[in-house]
């Protein structure tokens, strides 16, 4: 900065700070704006106690509101022994006997006539009293008059029924006569209490039937519990004159079944026949059960099924909303091991789905927001309006496999589909062979450990005769390795590079060998491996089971872990390093070694060898954060494949293979079509450069 720059600064600052100094408030300005603040906040207290004053005053009825109360109490009351009409609410009892009008209302313990509200003779009462009292009442008539012989039900007291079997313990509420808490006593959540599915603020459940007047919502009512056995409770609201409104549960006997009814009578008398539909509505807030959020919110998600068609789901990430008008046979709400599923026998005629991630909630115990609204048919004359089966339970597939055989809907359910196996080929792999086998281990031996290593020495075997294909290739490779070589150094140079590489697919095609030949069998294995992936972070039968160090093999082995979050890397590698998946990275490092030792050795693509070296250390990153039984399974799969690899050291003669294969070469050979090809393509290729070389020396001439 130069003398002029900071001297024309100075002078600046300096003006800046004169004006500041000549334009100060003087001590009066001061004082006269405190005055006009201090008024300022007065006006405010005294318009505030304005308000509060006006509140204050008693509210009355209006002759029309007055004139509405007999008629509603005589329409929708209850007829007593004296010849009066009675209708009533918790705070509010209503009696009508010759057109006139009596009873109380009670606000905040103070009984007040309701004919002194009628005449106005409250004055007695504190405004705030009498303005409640006022409120009740109009509340009471607005109420029979919207919704009529449910008004009744409006008010109550809240209780809980208890429906359980050995498996599920179920909580009943009455206000709203729906499932107000679901429990499963077999499974443990991280925190080492019993799984809860939902329970109270975190579900809602609502049937709603809307006419041309009315509109009227389960949620509003408190119903009346009936034991109508062991294992069945109906939630009732007895409208009067022969009509009653129910919902029926049913919890079957050691199982995740509940079946529920919407039941009714006489109901024709209250809701129109021209009602032709009803709507359900169903929220709930995904309770966390697993100690790692992860894949816990990455498998959760909302699921449905088409009437006669497949499975789908929202989107498992952020948020998704989905309308379908199309007809839906179940809907359920599905985390990585547990699901609630409503599952209609009449199908529900069209929904609209949604699902929002709860990843930046501060509320860490719960996952995502699903909502699902749905409608179905609704007839004011039929005895049973709707049937459905909640599954409340884990995703165990051979337990849903089961349950869609027990319940009869006349097509196939795939309820397993609630848990994610991959896509069609793997899934396939995984229902057909790895499931099966892996549940019938479990059937006699307890230790999952044990069972993942006898699981993975019955895929070795499956996949042994490509394993030794593909050795069988590499020692061809190997045996070729100094003809190949002496091809190489005979036709050096980029110039060469065709004819090099059509003498050796010639010494290929001549000795029965083929560079191409150990990638099939590789590629065979390919399915089975992904089909493992996809399995194992899905596989509730090793929740919460130990073997050696890990605790829990659906989730990762950590011996060490932190808090602190790690940009870019927390969020794949996690914060923790899991001991199984570490062995796994170090197995497969010393594979790769081997694997490259047994392959034969050219100058082409020189960095492959740091790449193959790369790639273990990638997986450290991508699968420190997945369950720990997955990453011992890998670990017992390399192993194995280790000990074969040097089993066959022993075993194959690579003499007896350098011998094989000059028998070979003297044997005419018919080429395949793929190698006819091959030199066809070499044929034109070099045709070509031929005549660039052509034109390239007639230009220079």
């Amino acid at each position: 900065m130069d003398k002029n720059t900071l001297l024309g600064m100075l002078l600046m600052g300096g003006v800046i700070l004169g004006f500041m100094w000549l334009n100060q408030p003087s001590a009066e300005e001061v004082e006269r704006r405190r005055q006009e603040q201090i008024q300022a906040e007065l006006l405010a207290a005294q318009q505030q106690a304005v308000e509060q004053q006006v509140a204050l005053i008693a509210d009355t009825l209006s002759p029309t509101e007055k004139a509405l109360i007999a008629p509603t109490i005589k329409q929708y009351g209850v007829a007593d022994s004296m010849g009066g009409y009675v209708i009533s609410n918790a705070n509010v009892n209503l009696r009508l006997k010759d057109e006139d009008v009596s009873g109380t209302i009670n606000v905040d313990d103070t009984i007040i006539n309701v004919s002194d509200v009628l005449s106005n003779k409250m004055g007695q009462l504190m405004p705030k009293v009498a303005s409640k009292a006022v409120a009740a009442l109009k509340s009471t008539i607005s109420n029979f008059s919207k919704y009529q012989e449910f008004a009744k039900y409006l008010t109550g007291d809240s209780a809980t029924i208890k429906l359980e079997n050995e498996l599920l313990s179920l909580d009943l509420s009455t206000k709203g006569g729906f499932i107000s808490r679901a429990e499963l006593k077999k499974y443990l959540s991280y925190d080492s209490t019993n799984v809860v599915l939902f329970e109270n603020e975190t579900n809602d459940f609502n049937l709603t039937l809307t006419t041309i007047n009315q509109r009227l919502e389960t949620r509003n009512f408190y119903f009346t519990p009936i034991q109508e056995s062991d294992t069945t409770v109906l939630m009732s609201l007895d409208l009067g004159k022969g009509a009653k409104f129910g919902i029926r549960y049913t919890l079957l006997p050691d199982s995740y079944i509940v079946k529920m009814d919407v039941v009714q009578e006489n109901m024709q008398s209250i809701i129109p026949m021209s009602t032709s539909s009803m709507d359900l509505h169903w929220y709930q807030k995904m309770i966390r059960h697993e100690k790692g959020r992860t894949f816990e919110e990455r498998n959760s998600a909302v699921c449905y099924k088409y009437a006669g068609d497949e499975v789908d789901e929202l989107s498992a990430q952020g948020e998704d909303v989905e309308e379908i008008n199309d007809r839906i046979k179940w809907i359920g709400f599905k985390n990585q091991f547990f699901s609630s599923v409503i599952i209609a026998k009449d199908n529900f005629t069209g929904a609209k789905l949604q699902s929002k991630d709860l990843k930046e909630s501060t509320q860490k115990a719960y996952l995502k927001d699903m909502t699902a609204d749905a409608s179905m048919e609704y007839s004011s004359t039929a005895s049973i309006v709707a049937s459905f089966d909640l599954f409340l339970g884990p995703n165990l597939y051979p337990l849903l496999s089961d349950y869609e055989e027990q319940i009869s809907s006349g097509e196939d359910l795939e309820l397993t589909k609630l848990i994610p196996l991959g896509w069609s080929l793997f899934r396939w792999i995984n229902t057909l062979i790895i499931i099966p086998v892996f549940t019938f281990l479990g059937g006699f031996i307890e230790n999952y450990g044990v069972i993942i290593l006898l699981l993975t020495l019955f895929i070795k075997i499956i996949l042994f005769p490509f394993t030794y294909k593909s050795y069988m290739s590499q020692a061809k490779m190997r045996v070729l390795a100094p003809e190949i070589k002496e091809i190489n150094d005979k036709y050096p140079g980029k110039e060469n590079a065709m004819v090099r590489q059509q003498k050796t697919m010639e010494l290929y095609s001549k000795a029965g060998a083929s560079p191409f030949s150990g990638c099939l069998p590789m590629l065979l294995q390919m399915p089975i491996l992904i089909a493992m992936f996809t399995f194992f972070p899905s596989c509730i039968e090793l929740r919460g089971e130990s073997f050696l160090w890990a605790k829990d093999l659906s989730a990762p082995d950590a011996i060490f872990s932190w808090d602190v979050q790690i940009p870019f890397i927390s969020s794949t590698f996690g914060n923790h390093v899991s001991l199984f998946c570490l062995l796994m990275t170090v197995t497969n490092i010393i594979y790769t070694r081997i694997n490259m030792q047994n392959q034969a050795q050219t100058s082409s693509m020189p960095g492959m060898k740091m790449m193959m070296y790369l790639m273990p250390v990638m997986f450290l990153f991508f699968f420190n954060d997945y369950a720990s039984g997955l990453s011992y399974y890998y670990f017992l799969s390399l192993l194995i494949t280790i000990i074969q690899t040097y089993s066959f050291r022993f075993i194959v003669d690579e003499e007896k293979v350098r011998a094989q294969m000059k028998e070979n070469a003297k044997k005419p050979r018919k080429k395949s079509g793929f190698m006819a090809r091959l030199e066809e393509a070499q044929r034109q290729q070099q045709a070509m450069l031929r005549e660039q070389e052509k034109r390239k020396k007639g230009g220079k001439r």
